[in-house]
């Protein structure tokens, strides 16, 4: 029987950057995929230390991008590529009262570092009131990251193209099938629905479409224009625009009301014809009091969950997957906020 540390099962944000973290830490692991495209493959891959609804900031937001940065640039040592783009995100103004919004927000200590006072105006869209820019927002290119830290599993043999059956893991003795293991990692997203010893934690799906889209004139530059929703380039010819919100609409097709409402929010600013080239949607586990669901199972202590992640996969998948590391192998408690035990008090 070979044995390895650790055993990830999952294959979005949280899995690739706990997989991460034993790397560096020279740990050994398989991590089980499907091969079906997660939430976090389809998503925008936004860095975003800012909520642009409401111009507020979140729970260790700088320490987030820190780490972030950080953390990239400890992949690129093994990729040979930085998956982050810095194109700031441009917030298009509704009104002149969102304009004087955000110009009162930026006197607020925590907001001052990602709200910029100078207003600008962008060139080939509608944006009478201007446009506010995000200090430290960018984006992650989410198809080289999966791409080329999957192939950089399977070229060492750390990746098993297979579904996991629960019916084959051992607890007890550490063990499925021919592996045996010394912790397993549960990083599944919503399929942790399926997951009999992780069933009942509080996630809930919030089922998201984007489009893909042929624009008439391309803008100009390679930047994020965001007004109720994202667009920015993927290729010469496409750009990516979403990301919706529905927590109703929950079976697993496209739905024509989201995509008319994505068409819509374009044309609210995009003056000129566009084409959907393509459609795509994903579900995100978010949790109750936005913060992610992460610790250890409380009768099998081998066994592990790390989940709930969000509309913030990245940021939370990244900083997050070190505080696991860190209670798993040296001890170090995890916050309250983020602890699976919150739900048992």
């Amino acid at each position: 029987m070979e044995h390895v540390d650790y055993i990830i099962v999952g294959d979005g944000y949280a899995a690739l950057f706990f997989a991460h973290q034993l790397i560096r830490n020279r740990k050994s692991f398989r991590i089980f995929s499907e091969g079906n495209k997660s939430a976090s493959q389809v998503s925008a891959g936004m860095v975003n230390p800012v909520v642009l609804k409401k111009f507020t900031t979140f729970w260790k937001a700088q320490e987030q991008i820190d780490c972030l940065k950080h953390t990239l640039n400890e992949i690129e040592g093994y990729t040979g590529k930085n998956y982050l783009i810095n194109a700031p995100i441009h917030r298009i103004f509704h009104d002149e009262n969102e304009q004087q919004l955000w110009l009162r927000k930026s006197d607020v200590e925590e907001l001052s570092y990602f709200l910029d006072k100078d207003f600008r105006f962008l060139d080939m869209v509608n944006n009478p009131y201007g446009v506010g820019r995000v200090n430290q927002s960018a984006r992650l290119n989410v198809n080289g990251f999966f791409n080329d830290l999957f192939s950089f599993f399977e070229d060492r043999s750390y990746l098993i193209k297979d579904k996991f059956n629960y019916e084959k893991l051992n607890p007890s003795d550490s063990s499925y099938e021919n592996l045996s293991f010394n912790h397993i990692i549960f990083c599944e997203g919503m399929s942790v629905k399926n997951n009999p010893f992780f069933s009942e934690i509080p996630v809930v799906a919030n089922k998201g479409h984007h489009i893909k889209v042929k624009l008439s004139r391309p803008l100009p530059e390679d930047i994020t224009a965001k007004k109720k929703h994202f667009l920015f380039p993927v290729d010469e010819n496409l750009y990516f625009y979403g990301g919706t919100y529905d927590r109703e609409q929950m079976h697993h097709q496209i739905d024509e009301s989201a995509v008319q409402q994505l068409k819509n929010g374009l044309s609210e600013f995009y003056p000129f014809d566009f084409e959907v080239d393509e459609i795509h949607f994903g579900f995100r586990p978010t949790v109750k009091d936005r913060r992610p669901i992460i610790g250890r199972h409380e009768l099998h202590k081998n066994l592990y969950v790390f989940n709930g992640l969000g509309a913030r996969g990245i940021l939370n998948g990244c900083y997050f997957s070190l505080a696991l590391y860190e209670f798993i192998e040296n001890g170090i408690p995890l916050p309250e906020e983020i602890d699976l035990s919150r739900f048992k008090k």
